[in-house]
């Protein structure tokens, strides 16, 4: 069920209001490492290969810059361009190097409602891999709101070549390669950042960075609990700035030979929100900052 141009999703980058506090937090309790530093810009790697995972710039208000994407090939960059526009997109920047730690060769694109995505080819990689670390591996998937999904999917799927892999009554799951979803859109009355969701090892480190979390005064917002789309373990958590960050694991692998659930296939027993029952649902904190986060004009 691969898309054609794209492979996977690189990073978020995001503006914060308080970039030493937002260093502190990301190394020390979620555990990120540095990858780079500019002036008014940190670039935070996971324990796998990606340059990094997290793109946070010194602004005055939290908002969500763009979602950067891989390409399959340098071709690609290309033919985006024109599926983008096609679309009903614009292209903002690109193809052309990248003037950034990470380098290699992005496009910028706006989608018709005013997401901002990156694609990016040729990229840095770490070779000091560890992914066995109690620490994020790389980025699951984000979540995005929209008040208009079906031109969003369609969107997604005209100009990124992503194809719908699942549908329930509040989200739209869309696939670029193994993973279940790497994008979704929720079904809301707002155009926010929904939330980002780390892959971390296991399980049981899903579990611990729950632990580490509370001890650092970050509740479980929701979990712990096993989605049905995507079949993954979860924990919800609010970040320092009021950004809605996931520890995730044992996101499903599918091939061509999965078919597409409906409403239908997703229903849980009342008071259940996901397969295992034990969670209560998401808190009123969560909902709230799910919609808060918005991404910035250009």
């Amino acid at each position: 069920m691969s898309s054609r141009w794209i492979s996977g999703l690189r990073s978020v980058a995001l503006d914060v209001p308080d970039l030493a506090r937002a260093e502190r937090f990301y190394t020390e309790v979620w555990r990120l490492r540095l990858a780079a530093r500019t002036a008014d810009t940190i670039y935070l790697r996971g324990s796998g290969a990606d340059h990094h995972l997290l793109a946070l710039h010194a602004a005055r208000t939290l908002a969500i810059r763009q979602v950067t994407l891989r390409a399959r090939h340098p071709a690609a960059l290309a033919e985006l361009a024109r599926a983008a526009v096609a679309a009903g997109g614009r292209v903002l920047r690109g193809p052309a190097p990248l003037d950034e730690p990470g380098g290699g060769t992005g496009l910028s694109l706006r989608d018709p409602c005013g997401r901002l995505f990156q694609v990016v080819h040729g990229d840095a990689r770490h070779t000091d891999t560890d992914e066995q670390a109690d620490s994020p591996i790389r980025l699951a998937h984000a979540v995005l709101n929209s008040q208009a999904l079906p031109a969003s999917q369609a969107w997604i799927e005209q100009a990124l070549g992503f194809t719908l892999t699942d549908r329930t009554r509040i989200m739209a799951f869309l696939n670029c390669d193994r993973d279940h979803h790497t994008l979704a859109l929720g079904d809301a009355d707002n155009d926010a950042l929904n939330h980002i969701a780390f892959v971390m090892p296991s399980v049981d480190a899903v579990m611990r960075g729950g632990g580490r979390m509370r001890d650092a005064g970050h509740a479980i917002e929701w979990g712990p609990g096993r989605h049905g789309p995507g079949n993954n373990a979860f924990n919800y958590f609010i970040g320092p700035f009021g950004e809605v960050i996931e520890y995730t694991a044992e996101v499903e692998q599918i091939d061509d030979s999965y078919r597409a659930g409906g409403p239908a296939d997703w229903t849980w027993p009342p008071g259940r929100v996901d397969q295992w029952g034990i969670s209560a649902p998401p808190s009123a904190a969560l909902k709230a900052a799910q919609r808060s986060v918005f991404f910035i004009p250009t």
